[in-house]
This record gives C-alpha cells, sequence and structure tokens, in this order.
C-alpha cells in the first residue's frame, strides 16, 4: 500500500511552519506543561480581570476569568488621582483574586498596571497598599510595553498574522505594527474613553481632538494598511452592535470581520439608537454601554485616518500577551488550532492517537486540495472522537456546537462552521431541522458538501479498526473517473459488514462516484 505522507508546508493564513502533526506534541513536553496554568491580573483604568489559563499550552483554555468593573481612571483628568470608589473595589478584588489564586494552588500571580495607575499621582500608594494588603506586586507597565504585550496577544491566536494592533482601554489606546510574528513600532495615545468623556466643549472639541492625536499616530505608525486587529472591551461591545445591526447569527466574538463600510454603518446606528435598548439587544453591560459612544468616535477616526483592508476582532490581548512571553520559541512556531485539537484528542477521545490513522486513511481525497483544507482535515480527524460521551441522539449538534463556539486561536468563523459540518456528519448523514441551519448559510454550497464529504469520510473509517497501531484498508480516490477504490486486507473483512458498506455508499453518494471494493493479500 501507498505510504501517505506530506512535505512540511507553510499554512497563508496562520503563517507557521505545518511542523507535523503527528511529531512529538509539545504539551507533554516539560517546558510546555509548566505554562498549563498560568495566573495573571490586569489592572486597567476600566477593569481588574483575573485570568488563569489552563489546557493545551500553544492555545490555552480559561480556567478561570473574572472580571470587576471598577473604572480607577474615572475624573483623573479633573483630580489627577485614581477613583476613591475605583481604588476601593480595586482592593478589594485583589484581595478576592489572591485568596482564588491561593485555593487554586498557583505559585504565582502575575499582576501589570496600566493607564490609569501609571498616570495618577496616587498610583504608587495604591501598589503598596495592594503588596501590603496581598503580598502582590503590581507591575506599572508604559504605554509602548501595553501596546507589545497586546500585540503579543494578538500573535498567540495568529501566529503568522501581519497588520496593525489597536488595544483601546479606560484612558489610553495603543497600536503596534506586526509582521512575521514580530511586533514592530507601536506608540501610545491618551484616546480612552474615559478621558475622552471629560474633555469640555462636548462631540464637536472631542472630534477635533481625537482627529489631532489621531493625525499624530499615523505620522509616527507611517502607512498601515494591511489588517486592523481590535482588542479590548470597548472594540468587542461594539462587535457585538455590529451583530445586531447585521443580524449575524454565530456569537463568536474571536475572528468576527468588519468592513470599513460595515464600521460606519454601525458607528451610525449607535449614534441614531436608545443606547438602553441596544445595550439589552446586544448583551453589554451598563458600565461599558456608558463607554461605548466615546470609543465609536475613535473608531470612526481610525478607520478614516489608517484605512485597513479589513477589520479582525482579538478576544487575546494584554493577558494572553503575558502567556506567550513566557513560551518558548518552538511553541510559539505551533499552529494553535492543532496543538489544542490534538489536546483535545489526549485528553477526551476513547483512542488517543487514532486521529492520525484516520488522517492517513482519508487523505487521498485530499491529495490536491490547499494548505488551508488539510489543516481543516487535520483538526477534524483529532476532534472526531473527542464527543463520545454525548447522548447517540444529540452527538451530532454536540459536535457541532462544540467546533463552532470552542475556544480555538487560528479559525475563521467560516472555518468554524466547516469544521462544525464535518464533525456533525461524523454522526449523521443529514443536517437538515437542525437548530444550526442559519450559520449553514455562512458557507456556500460547495463547502458545505466538502464539509458533508469529509464527515462521512471519518464517519466510515471510524467504523473499519479499532487499534491505532494496525494498517489494514486504503482509500484510492480518482476523481476524473468519479472511481473510489476501498482496498482492504484478507483479515479485515469481518469488519465490513453491512453497515459500513452502507456508510462507504453514503460516502460515494457525496462524492458521486463509483465504488469499488478490492482485496489485498496480507
Amino acid at each position: 500500500m501507498a505510504n501517505l505522507t506530506e512535505t512540511n508546508t507553510t499554512v497563508p493564513e496562520t503563517g507557521v511552519a505545518d511542523l507535523g502533526l503527528f511529531a512529538k506534541p509539545l504539551f507533554e513536553d516539560p517546558s510546555a506543561r509548566k505554562l498549563s496554568r498560568v495566573g495573571v491580573v490586569d489592572v486597567g483604568s476600566n477593569s481588574v480581570r483575573l485570568v488563569v489559563f489552563d489546557g493545551a499550552a500553544r492555545s490555552p483554555a480559561y480556567f478561570y476569568n473574572e472580571k470587576i468593573m471598577c473604572a480607577l481612571g474615572a475624573g483623573m483628568a479633573e483630580t489627577g488621582h485614581l477613583s476613591p470608589s475605583g481604588r476601593t473595589r480595586a482592593l478589594s478584588a485583589m484581595r478576592r483574586f489572591r485568596k482564588l489564586a491561593d485555593s487554586m494552588g498557583l505559585k504565582e500571580l502575575t499582576v501589570v498596571a496600566t493607564a490609569a495607575v501609571r498616570d495618577a499621582s496616587d498610583g504608587p500608594d495604591f501598589c503598596e497598599e495592594v503588596r501590603r494588603e496581598t503580598g502582590l506586586r503590581i507591575w506599572v507597565i508604559d504605554g509602548e510595553e501595553e501596546a507589545r504585550l497586546s500585540a503579543q496577544g494578538v500573535l498567540l491566536g495568529w501566529p503568522g498574522a501581519y497588520g496593525l494592533v489597536c488595544d483601546i482601554g479606560g484612558s489610553s489606546m495603543e497600536l503596534a505594527e506586526i509582521s512575521g510574528g514580530r511586533v514592530g513600532r507601536r506608540v501610545s495615545s491618551q484616546l480612552g474613553p474615559l478621558k475622552l468623556r471629560d474633555i469640555k466643549g462636548g462631540a464637536k472639541a472631542r472630534t477635533a481632538h481625537i482627529k489631532e492625536v489621531m493625525q499624530g499616530l499615523q505620522d509616527r505608525m507611517g502607512v498601515q494598511r494591511d489588517r486592523l486587529f481590535l482588542v479590548g472591551g470597548s472594540w468587542r461591545a461594539i462587535a457585538r452592535i455590529d451583530m445586531v445591526r447585521r443580524g449575524y447569527p454565530l456569537h463568536v466574538l474571536h475572528e468576527y470581520r468588519m468592513t470599513p463600510r460595515a464600521v460606519s454603518a454601525t458607528v451610525k446606528y449607535i449614534r441614531q439608537s436608545d443606547l438602553e435598548e441596544l445595550r439589552t439587544e446586544a448583551g453589554v453591560s451598563s458600565t461599558r454601554m456608558a463607554l461605548v459612544p466615546y470609543a465609536a468616535e475613535v473608531l470612526s477616526r481610525l478607520v478614516k485616518t489608517f484605512k485597513p483592508k479589513d477589520i479582525a476582532i482579538s478576544s487575546y490581548g494584554i493577558r494572553e500577551g503575558m502567556l506567550y512571553e513566557q513560551m518558548p520559541q518552538r511553541l510559539r512556531d505551533r499552529d494553535p488550532l492543532i496543538e489544542s485539537c490534538r489536546f483535545a484528542e489526549a485528553k477526551d477521545a476513547r483512542s488517543p492517537g487514532f486521529g492520525k490513522v484516520l488522517y492517513d486513511f482519508i487523505l487521498p481525497l485530499y491529495k490536491s486540495s490547499p494548505p488551508q483544507r488539510k489543516r481543516l482535515v487535520k483538526a477534524a480527524c483529532l476532534l472526531h472522537d473527542v464527543s463520545w460521551r454525548a447522548h447517540p441522539d444529540y452527538r451530532a449538534e454536540v459536535c457541532f456546537d462544540n467546533a463552532t463556539r470552542a475556544n480555538l486561536g487560528g479559525l475563521k468563523h467560516s472555518e468554524r462552521i466547516f469544521l462544525g459540518l464535518a464533525l456533525l456528519h461524523r454522526y449523521s448523514n443529514k443536517r437538515e431541522n437542525t437548530r444550526f441551519n442559519d450559520l449553514y448559510l455562512m458557507i456556500d454550497e460547495r463547502a458545505r458538501r466538502e464539509a458533508e464529504i469529509l464527515g462521512k469520510a471519518m464517519r466510515f473509517g471510524a467504523m473499519l479498526w479499532m487499534d491505532k497501531n494496525e494498517k489494514r484498508g486504503e482509500l484510492r480516490w480518482f476523481p476524473k473517473k468519479k472511481l473510489l477504490q476501498l482496498w482492504i486486507s484478507e483479515d479485515m473483512m469481518p469488519l465490513f459488514g453491512e453497515v459500513a458498506e452502507a456508510r462507504l455508499n453514503s460516502l460515494a453518494a457525496s462524492l458521486q462516484a463509483q465504488v469499488e471494493l478490492k482485496t489485498a493479500k496480507t
């Protein structure tokens, strides 16, 4: 039988080398496993958040995530001090976070503070109070370091990303350019909504101020007309509102895309809407919604100034950038999607490692497929059995739901739908009459058909053997002849029962092909 192997290639969407899907997984390496549970606290101008990362080190899951809206930077333009009430709430949050970290067995908790604490005259006093009360040391970082860490957070999800990263907080806005897995020029500004809210002179004065500052940022950053990555709670709130305006069915913020025209329409939509009604419909907190109109003014000018080709929302930012900072380069070079899927297989599949067997078996169907498609085939094979504990009547839907909404990096929304459909068809021949019908329409008919073929190929292949160390069958695909051959060994024939035959015929029907069964001596 043919030796089915692939040459290492670079996947264009992620920009990372395909180092070999079935090389030793790095999450088993001690240098990676020490990152398996990492706690960070981000003391921002608007919120204080604890995140504990856990799971596959390259594409971490959120073991714990809690945010307290403290508004430390409120009123600083007039007083120069941290908000007294915000300071009280932030200190209370830090006490709680320290106790939580201790109960989780975290050896250390990394705490960083950004614009409000670094700009406030009582910032050092606040840091000392936190240290005295909790034993936690706060690292106060400058604007350029904040921009660098946020950009590294984007690289965690898009290793080969290039373009401009814009991180907006309560009291500042940072820009950083990324290319070739590196962070380039970066700059910080005072364009945070908390500060803009305090500008005297109303909308006209704000507009003039934003335009002037933005022009200065462009002078320093130069031409940036590639992709714009938006990081920060205010940007995510605007993205939620854009989803409401468009009637967008997949409510996943990470990798959500907007065009410059869509941004313009949504800024106008915000301006003309009742904010309380819009807040409820979009699921935005009242504290965040109060800042959205000011952030929308900044976004409108940002897009007009830098003219990006497209705009992507990143749920990864400074906290993920702090995790990325600790990763060895060989871990950074891995594809976050594949590493995450491999971890899921190792943790939840009935036969960890069988994804390799299944991938090799169905690979002849994808000889001429581009690297981006083979990457999704790999991911599907690794995930094909991780939902086996779900009730059989709902297993197909559970697979689709998990794939489309899971915390997976390096995956466009259309790719989520493709992957979800493939896994749905792993357990079901039909996809009609489910609660996901509106999501299927996010990809075209050709992609839906390809997802069905992939799912049926996995559905058939999973029946033929349970021992991952045995290879007793091979598919051969002749697309011009529309001929699908199954070569099986004599000792494998008992496994090719009537259910297996029905599944093979179902795959052939989706391929619009004829089937030939060939027997090979072992």
